[in-house]
Order: structure tokens, then sequence, then C-alpha cells
């Protein structure tokens, strides 16, 4: 083998591997089949040693990379839950808030409400009252209370009744957030949340000016019953006054601001407005009675009305010896008969035959003044009776120093003979407020 020139894989032999150990000797034949699974088994084992080390070595790199996606993604995740829960106390704490605003006006405008319900309650008795003492003298806007039952009040114009729904609706079901999570199923948005509160408010607002347009018409009510009552009591004083007779004044409420006055600036309360107005308009009505009660106590009464005036009061000729006298009365043509009425009311204090005067009654009114009815032919009352204004005290007639059938009338003042005229036109301009 060693004498040939030949290439080991080269020869077409096969191969022989010879191996010596000592004494033995061994030799093995490498065919080249053989040779080239060993060269391939050991490449392949090469390769995969080498892909192994290679994925040991990675591996850890992918991993860590990974880990840190992960740590990223649930970081953010974490951030995004942080931002939704701020945001979302934020919205819940506006949403108690503005829940809370709306249920405070909601029980500011109950209570509103509630002492308008009063105030109605209070003014309804006066709106009577004003209307048995003014009378047909009610202003054009005041309310004049149907008559009274058992079942049903009075109701006025310019009542509250009609505010009653929306004020128990608001406050039953004004929340602007109560069905939004059943609505929508959904948290409430800042849109969502800023519509529902501005219609909240807008509703309020309604209400609230609703309620202030029934209590300016209170208020107004008030103030034109006043102003009625003063206008009755001062035209009343004013007649009287003009006339010269007796009567007490009204109090006057001043039209305008004097311009020497000042003070710090007090708001007033509505409230507070309200019972003072009620108070004003109180204190007018009772003036109105005072001076009515006086203007009933005096003569203003016709004795007989639609007779004729034959002798007016004052110097005259007299018709039975023509000379000038003094007439201290009126006298008034009136067929036998014709009933005489009392012109205001008093008290009886004579009754009977009185010299020229013939049959005669004569009525004390207090204050002084009494009247007299002469010439009577029959005498209806007696001493010590009380009679009313227009009530019957007799019949004209002819008795005593007469030239005919007529009613001598007299007003007299502490003794002192008054000119019944004046009584008489200011009863007629007065009647009107009586």
């Amino acid at each position: 083998m060693a004498g040939q020139p030949s290439s080991f894989g080269k020869r077409k032999e096969p191969h022989t591997l010879i191996i010596a150990h000592g004494e033995r000797v061994r030799h093995f034949t490498i065919r080249p089949w053989l040779a080239g699974l060993l060269t391939s088994t050991v490449i392949t084992l090469s390769l995969g040693y080498l892909g192994a080390t290679s994925y040991l070595m990675l591996r850890d790199t992918v991993l860590s990379t990974s880990a840190e996606r992960q740590t990223r993604i649930q970081q953010a995740y974490e951030e995004r839950i942080a931002t939704l829960r701020v945001q979302l106390d934020r919205i819940t704490s506006r949403q108690m808030l503005d829940q809370q605003l709306i249920e405070t006006r909601v029980a500011e405008l109950a209570e509103r409400q509630s002492r308008l319900s009063q105030q109605q309650s209070q003014l309804l008795p006066v709106v009577e009252r004003a209307q048995r003492e003014i009378g047909g003298n009610l202003p054009l806007h005041v309310p004049v209370p149907a008559k009274r039952q058992e079942e049903t009040p009075p109701k006025m114009t310019g009542s509250i009744q009609h505010m009653e729904k929306p004020i128990t609706a608001a406050m039953a079901g004004l929340s602007p957030f109560a069905s939004w999570t059943t609505r929508t199923g959904d948290a409430p948005t800042s849109t969502t949340m800023a519509d529902a509160a501005s219609s909240a408010a807008n509703l309020l607002v309604s209400i609230e000016q609703s309620l202030k347009t029934v209590e300016n018409r209170q208020l107004t009510h008030i103030a034109q019953l006043t102003d009625a009552a003063l206008h009755n009591a001062d035209a009343i004083s004013d007649v009287l006054e003009a006339a010269g007779l007796p009567g007490k004044p009204a109090f006057r409420q001043a039209d305008s601001v004097d311009s020497h006055m000042g003070g710090p600036l007090i708001p007033v309360k509505s409230t507070t407005s309200f019972n003072d107005r009620l108070q004003e308009l109180d204190k007018a009505l009772q003036t109105l009675s005072q001076i009515r009660q006086e203007t009933h106590r005096l003569p203003l009464a016709h004795p007989v009305p639609g007779q004729k005036v034959t002798s007016l009061f004052g110097v005259r000729r007299d018709p039975l010896i023509g000379a000038s006298a003094f007439h201290s009365g009126m006298d008034f043509r009136a067929s036998i008969g014709t009933n005489a009425k009392a012109s205001a009311s008093g008290t009886i204090v004579s009754a009977g035959w009185n010299g020229g005067y013939g049959r005669m009654v004569e009525i004390d009114h207090g204050n002084g003044l009494s009247s007299r009815y002469a010439h009577l032919s029959h005498i209806t009352v007696s001493v010590g009776q009380t009679v009313k204004a227009g009530e019957l005290v007799g019949y004209t007639g002819n008795s005593g120093r007469s030239t005919g059938p007529h009613l001598h009338y007299e007003i007299l003042r502490n003794g002192q003979a008054l000119n019944p005229i004046r009584f008489l036109k200011a009863g007629k301009a007065v009647q009107q407020y009586l």
C-alpha cells in the first residue's frame, strides 16, 4: 500500500483503517457511503449544537424584551384607568354639586310657594272686608271673591293654585342625572350633564318667575285696595270738609318722595313687605270704616226724597206777617201723609207737640248734632227710641204755624241751626262711597 502513489478517497477499492496497539492490530474498512453518513451526522450535530447554543443565548433577550413590552402595556392601561377614574370622580362630584344646588333651589321655591299660600289665605278675608267697606268702588284689577261656601273656599284672581303642579313635579323629578344610566347604560358625559343642568335651571327659572308674578300680583292687589280705601276715605273727608261739616279726615299716603330725607339703605324682604302692606291696607280699611260710621251718624240723607223745596235756610219774608225773619231750616212741599224719614241714625229725644213746630220729632245724632222734623200729621216714634237712617219717624202734615202741608226740616249743632242744604249736597256727593 505504501508503494502505490494514490490519494485517499480516490481509490476504487474500499479504504481500510488499521489501528495497532501493541500486539493487537485492528483494521476497519471505510466505505464511501459510511464516510458520507458520518460526515453528515457530524455536520448536523454541529449545526444543532450551534443552533441550540444560539437559542439559549438569545432566549433571555427575547423574554426580557417581551416582559418589558408587557410591563409598558400594563402601565399604559393602568394610567388610562386612573385617568378615567379621575374624570369619573370629577363628573360625579360635579353631578352631586349640581344636584345639591337644584335640590336647594327646589326647596327654596317650595318654601316660597308655601309662603305665598299663607299670604293668599291672609289676603282673602282682607279682600272680602275691602269688598264690604269699599263696595262698588273696588279697582278694576282687584279680585272680588265669590260667596264663601263651606266646601269650597273662595278663590281670587292671581291664585297660586296653578303653581302647585310645577313645584311638585320639580321636587319629585327635577334630577337631571337620575335616568341617565337607565336610559343610556353609560356614565354621563360632561356635555349631557351640562345640557341636563341647563334644562333643569331653565325650568327652575320659569317656576321662580311664575311665583314672582303671583307675589307681585298679590302686592299689586293690596296696593290697589289700599289706594281705593284711602281714596274713598279722603273723598268723604274732602266732601265733608268742603261742606264745612264735622268729619274725621283720613290719613293720607305720601304720593311723592321728599328731598329732605335719608338714612341707611336696608333692603326689605318680600314677606316683610307683604305684612307691612297688609297692615297698611288694614289701617286704611279701619280708617274708612271709622269715617263711614261717623258719616252715617251725620244727617246727610234726604228726609222726604223727591219733594220740592219751597223755602231755604236763612233770612226770608215771613209767609204769615210779611216781615223779614230768620228761617232756621228748609221747607219741602209734601202732601199730608207723605213719609218723613230720619236723615241719620240716632236717638229720639223729642216726639210730640212743640208750639209753632206743631207735631215735631227731634233726633240726637251724637257729637252735638241733631235734626228736627216739624208740622207732622202723625208721629210714629217715641222718646228714647233708636232709629236708623231712612227709618220712618212720622207723616207730613200742616200742624203748627204753617200755611200748607209741608215738612220743616232743621239741623242743629249744639243747639245752633245749620244750613241743611250743605248736608244734603254732601250726602249726595258721598253716597257712592257709603
